[in-house]
């Protein structure tokens, strides 16, 4: 059972023992990313992230904090989002206070040498390089600026080459110090957990730094009113598209029945599109659909690599797909399946430390990001058994919602002779 402890002198912490697990993971997560970012500071919050891994005073380079690190045999890495940015070093139980003095040594006493930034810059642009050159890796960044266009919840999480590159020294210290404090900041700690785990916390995270002036993000204004189609022109052997619409934010009541529905769609080789485009009608390779909910704005999108003569006739077919959800209730046979289904998935993807301690940090994380301080998170069970209530009507109800003229994007990676043409099949009438 997950506990909570809220303090005023240092970041919220969550703790999940899970009994007769071996291993241990301490993940820090701040409610910041790049929707919060300025024009020129686009791409700070995941460069910022890079560099913590650079040297402190007691480990002043990345060899000594990597080396220290992998002398125990950990996992370690970080990550950035569009809404919070994380850190985490999973280990053997017994290496739990090497973890969290090595984590909260980074976070805290990273010393942001210019010449470490200089050096990074080119590591970050080849990783901008690696994602423009890859469209299955791409694809999601295209369409979200579909979606939302020139604002921050439509920028790439990277950022831009320009941006990366004339960041100073400066520009980190203080986003680091507006953005990095304790009112934004969660420590969840999951597996087997040290019978000392609240000493340690106290003694590696007590300093933890209360921000002074958060830097608040833009509110995602949705203001579509007919069909919309974006090419990012790029000389590929396929088309890479994405189509989709708009839905549900986080924590809204809709958010569980579209899960579901993306799942029927696009969610696994037995699902409706994944049939439909590969198996029937060999138009692709990679088919799926997925939904993703911000704490703001939230989406449903079916993604696909197509031969290049056949992007009308599969788009044809998705839009036939998602109509028909409309108008047909999902069987008894079907829905019982992609409950299954999406229950398996589930209990697989929570079988280590690490992916309990992204479960229950990604939900507060989300609340705090909303403004507030979520008091009943979901367990898997209570997921799982709000998974399994969802009905037919419910699934029906929100394609009824979602898949309308009004809300539905496309874009491509690749190139389009024909753009209106293709912009002419973007309709549900």
């Amino acid at each position: 059972m997950w506990q909570r402890q809220i303090s005023n002198e240092r970041p919220l912490i969550l703790k999940i023992p899970l009994a007769g697990c071996p291993t241990f993971t301490a993940l820090v997560v701040i409610a910041v990313g790049s929707k919060y970012e300025t024009a020129n500071q686009s791409g700070l919050s995941h460069f910022l992230e890079h560099m913590f891994f650079k040297g402190t005073s007691k480990r002043p380079s990345t060899l000594a904090i990597s080396s220290e690190l992998d002398a125990i045999g950990g996992e370690y890495n970080a990550f950035t989002s569009k809404e919070y940015t994380g850190y985490y070093v999973k280990c053997a139980a017994d290496q739990a206070a090497v973890a969290l003095d090595v984590l909260s040594d980074m976070l805290l006493n990273s010393q942001f040498s210019s010449e470490e930034i200089d050096r990074e810059r080119g590591v970050i642009i080849e990783e901008i390089n690696m994602y423009q050159d890859n469209p299955m890796l791409h694809l999601e960044d295209v369409f979200e600026q579909t979606l939302y266009g020139d604002t921050p919840a439509g920028w790439d999480t990277a950022g831009r080459k320009e941006t990366v590159s004339a960041f100073q020294r400066d520009d980190f210290i203080n986003y680091w110090r507006q953005n990095y404090g304790q009112q934004r900041t969660i420590i969840c700690l999951a597996g087997q957990l040290p019978e000392n785990i609240d000493s340690l916390v106290n003694k590696y995270f007590a300093q933890w730094p209360a921000a002074i002036n958060f830097q608040d993000k833009l509110p995602v204004v949705e203001q579509q009113s007919q069909p919309q189609l974006l090419v990012a022109d790029k000389d590929t052997d396929q088309l890479h598209l994405a189509l989709g619409v708009r839905a549900f934010p986080y924590g809204h009541p809709q958010r569980l029945p579209s899960r579901l529905l993306a799942a029927i769609l696009g969610g696994s080789m037995s699902s409706r599109l994944f049939l439909q485009i590969r198996e029937r009608q060999g138009l692709a390779y990679y088919v799926r659909t997925s939904v993703e909910n911000y704490t703001d704005s939230g989406y449903l999108v079916t993604s696909a690599g197509i031969k290049k003569e056949a992007v009308a006739q599969a788009v044809a077919t998705i839009i036939a797909e998602y109509k028909k959800l409309t108008t047909e209730l999902v069987d008894v046979v079907e829905l019982e399946r992609i409950k299954k289904f999406l229950s398996g998935r589930l209990i697989l993807g929570l079988e280590g430390s690490d992916d309990l301690a992204q479960w229950y940090a990604r939900q507060q994380v989300l609340f705090l990001g909303q403004g507030n301080v979520q008091e009943n998170l979901d367990t898997p069970t209570e997921y799982l058994a709000k998974i399994r209530a969802v009905t037919a009507e419910q699934i029906q109800s929100v394609a009824r919602q979602i898949f309308v003229d009004q809300g539905l994007n496309l874009a491509i990676i690749g190139r389009v002779t024909e753009p209106d043409k293709l912009l002419a099949h973007l309709s549900f009438n």
